[in-house]
């Protein structure tokens, strides 16, 4: 299996392994303008010439980067490429210079197992919600916010991302709101 980064022509690929999972509602579903638009962010998992899995490393702030949209094809899980992708991820950030990744999952054991921990979600800075418009459980969202810590990345002097305000937990645009 080969990890390599995303190209143009790996979009359709990507969108139908991340909108497979989408379906089953454990993530948001992405438009070919949004993968276009982000496929600099994006590892894809190549095996006999076939994508088979997919992430994205997605810059919140100087210290910070989310992963996002890591999907395996249905029927290829359990194989050891959400590990080998996520381990992109880690490096990639390490590659920044970016200490700290987040996560939102509903896969808690699986992001435990490389290093992540669950943090209270409104330690995270309200940019991490942006996305949260399009998510028709943004009222009520039950995603699990997990972080880790790259201990080998030295902090950088910049200012801090401001955590989301106590009582505001996913913004809501008013042409938004139902």
């Amino acid at each position: 299996m080969l990890i390599r980064p995303a190209t143009i022509h790996d979009v359709p690929a990507i969108q139908a392994i991340v909108n497979s999972h989408a379906e089953l509602g454990k993530m948001l579903f992405k438009s070919y303008a949004q993968l276009y638009e982000n496929v600099r962010d994006f590892a894809v998992c190549e095996h006999d010439g076939e994508v088979v899995g997919c992430v994205g490393v997605a810059i919140i702030w100087a210290d910070l980067a989310e992963v996002r949209s890591l999907a395996v094809k249905i029927g290829r899980q359990g194989k050891g490429i959400g590990k080998l992708l996520t381990q992109w991820s880690i490096d990639e950030a390490r590659r920044l210079g970016i200490r700290k990744l987040m996560s939102l999952t509903y896969e808690q054991a699986f992001f435990e197992k490389l290093g992540f921990v669950v943090v209270e979600k409104d330690t995270l800075p309200l940019k991490v919600w942006s996305d949260c418009v399009r998510c028709p459980k943004r009222h009520g969202c039950d995603e699990i916010a997990m972080a880790r810590v790259l201990e080998d990345v030295p902090q950088i002097s910049a200012p801090l991302a401001q955590p989301t305000p106590k009582g505001v937990s996913i913004p809501v645009l008013p042409q938004f709101a139902d």
